[in-house]
């Protein structure tokens, strides 16, 4: 039970800083302070659930700023885990053991750990300004109620007012990610920093250009790459089994790709990736060259190890789609690499589709396959429900391509599909990255994941003459995604 706890759970010392920084929350015990401690789920969002437990354990509403260096701490210091956190208010009276302290008044031999203390007045120094070298916006105390002033500033003329209700779900030096309650719909302030840094403008031209689509936009703080939004309507697709949210977010995806065909050049110029199929192909030799070491490398079978013929070819085929997707001459719109089923909200008046780090222009088929991934993930990998949701998807292009055009494009899309979202962010490029196990096991499974499209592909499609059979029209094979299930090795 111990070793399964432990595994479910990490141990948190949270360095809390009241009244600007002066006073710090400490818990006494016979041996002297100690910072306190919480656990949290492992593996879930650090801001949300620390947060969380500092208010059930010791009636703190405080707010996270950052993770404090531990650079240059002996064993076991540089093994624990700190997070900074700025006091908002308190909830309840601080019962003993725990109490504020002014940090002015303590010295490392009133502390059981000198750790505890030294990194206490290192995050003292950052948070208040001291440290010279610290540029990122949300490492300073006062930064939360500067926020909520401006917040409240940008919803004033909708007739909205903050309640003082709120949650951070995600926070670091560089990012925020905070919903405030209001006396009306709820607002989103988020910030972004490297490297998403091109999500602020992409935001922001989306949601001038595609307004239906996307959130509202309130207010922006261009010194944060920040923007104050309101609250998508309706239910995000994580928390629907239901075949008709599913098919109304591709409905509203075909939609919103389509609207997007005269604004391409001002979201490139915003900074989405520009994905045509010349550029893809440029990244597939070299890609499976990598791919090859990472399969030699492997220790054990099962899974299976693909051969380096095996390898070669299926660059070749991938090669050979690419060219075929450039020959069918597809428009060229706007399309989501990750269209995380959390990040759709589904409703009567419309379909919302957030977080657009991960923006292109390109292929819109690919987004369409991811999505497909996720259902076959999530919901169902009944043929009958894919064809659904393909149904409401692809009647949207009959206008601008021809039957056997979109049939052969979907054909092709799940092995490019599955090429593009492996490749696309350059990771395997970097050797560091790929000597990592875990890493370099998810680039495995993706790329067997790809041999199996590519048999599917086989099967049904003569690539040379392109010939489609009835049968390969909206094939879906194992998924994209099965290496969270832990099939990867």
């Amino acid at each position: 039970m111990e070793s399964l706890h432990q595994s479910d759970h990490e141990t948190y010392r949270p360095i809390v800083l009241g009244r600007g920084g002066i006073d710090l929350l400490l818990v006494r015990t016979c041996d002297g302070f100690v910072l306190p401690t919480v656990e949290i789920p492992r593996f879930e969002r650090v801001a949300a659930n620390l947060t969380s437990a500092l208010k059930i354990k010791y009636g703190c509403e405080a707010v996270c700023l950052f993770s404090p260096d531990k650079a240059g701490l002996p064993p076991p210091g540089n093994r624990c885990n700190y997070q900074v956190l700025e006091l908002i208010r308190t909830t309840t009276e601080c019962k003993p053991p725990a109490k504020w302290l002014t940090i002015d008044s303590l010295s490392e031999k009133e502390f059981v750990d000198p750790t505890d203390y030294a990194m206490a007045l290192r995050s003292v120094i950052t948070s208040t300004g001291q440290a010279s070298d610290v540029q990122e916006s949300f490492v300073r105390v006062g930064w939360f109620r500067e926020l909520q002033d401006w917040a409240e500033e940008a919803i004033r003329p909708r007739g909205l007012h903050l309640t003082g209700k709120f949650s951070q779900l995600n926070a670091s030096a560089s990012f925020s990610l905070v919903r405030f309650d209001t006396t009306g719909p709820a607002v989103w302030f988020k910030a972004v920093g490297e490297p998403n840094l091109h999500e602020f403008p992409i935001t922001l031209a989306l949601a001038k250009c595609l307004p239906g689509h996307v959130p509202q936009v309130l207010g922006t703080r261009p010194e944060w790459k920040g923007w104050l939004a309101l609250e998508a309507k309706g239910i995000d697709l994580s928390q629907s089994c239901d075949l008709g949210d599913w098919q109304t977010a591709a409905d509203s995806l075909a939609k919103l790709q389509l609207e997007s065909l005269h604004n391409v050049g001002v979201i490139i110029k915003a900074g989405a990736r520009e994905l045509t199929p010349l550029y893809l192909s440029a990244m597939t030799r070299p890609f499976f060259a990598v791919m090859n070491e990472l399969m030699e490398q492997q220790g054990r079978t099962p899974p299976p190890i693909l051969t380096r013929a095996e390898l070669m070819m299926l660059c070749d085929l991938v090669d050979e789609s690419l060219a075929v997707m450039e020959k069918l001459g597809l428009p060229s719109t706007l399309g989501h690499l990750d269209p995380n089923p959390g990040n759709i909200f589904v409703s009567q008046s419309g379909t919302t589709f957030l977080d657009w780090a991960e923006a292109y222009v390109g292929n819109p088929f690919l987004s369409f396959q991811y999505l497909l991934e996720h259902f076959g993930r999530t919901v169902s990998r009944d043929p009958e429900a894919t064809q659904g949701i393909l149904k409401a998807y692809a009647p949207h292009w009959c206008p601008l391509v021809s039957a056997e055009t979109l049939k052969r494009a979907l054909a092709f899309t799940p092995l490019v599909a599955a090429f593009t979202y492996a490749a696309v962010d350059g990771r395997w490029r970097d050797p560091v990255r790929t000597q990592n196990q875990r890493f370099a096991s998810y680039l495995r499974s993706v790329t067997r994941h790809m041999h199996r499209e590519a048999n599917q592909l086989n099967a049904h499609i003569d690539i040379k003459y392109c010939r489609l059979s009835s049968a390969s029209a909206g094939a879906h094979s194992v998924p994209l995604f099965a290496y969270v299930s832990g099939r990867s090795r």
